[in-house]
């Protein structure tokens, strides 16, 4: 609506600098002035439509928030808290996953040598206990 309102007053400006033309030629500075002047309100006239739409729908959620706060308290309903959905970690088609950047392959693969480096440790641990005992059964020192 504001759009028409500007784009209205846009043409009847330019109307009326057409009809006060002359003949002389020497009004091209002015006309080119007029037609900047009339830019520059249209612009203004469009934001300031733009700003009272985004207030009028300010407000409106304003009320609906009250109103949805006042069934709240009435029923004794939690607010919900804005939930961020998170990517299924199971993807159904592996040739549309996201792509994994240089870090995380790094950080997967240095998680893997852990993991190998800890079973390693613990087969080893567990291995030389075992020896260790089947050792001291056999010695007996006196």
């Amino acid at each position: 609506m504001a759009a028409f309102i500007a784009k209205q007053m846009v043409g009847s400006q330019l109307n009326a600098v057409k009809g006060a033309v002359g003949g002389d030629g020497g009004d091209d500075e002015n006309d080119k002035e007029k037609e900047e002047e009339a830019e520059r309100e249209r612009q203004e006239a469009i934001r300031e439509a733009e700003e009272r739409r985004k207030e009028k729908h300010r407000k409106m959620e304003e009320e609906r928030e009250k109103m949805r706060q006042e069934i709240r308290d009435k029923y004794n309903i939690k607010k919900k808290e804005e939930v961020v959905e998170q990517a299924p970690q199971e993807e159904p088609n592996p040739l549309m996953r996201k792509k994994k950047t240089p870090e995380e392959l790094a950080a997967e693969a240095e998680q893997e040598d852990l993991d190998d480096f800890t079973k390693l440790k613990n087969s080893i641990e567990t291995q030389v206990n075992e020896i260790k005992t089947q050792i001291e059964g056999k010695c007996s020192l006196q």
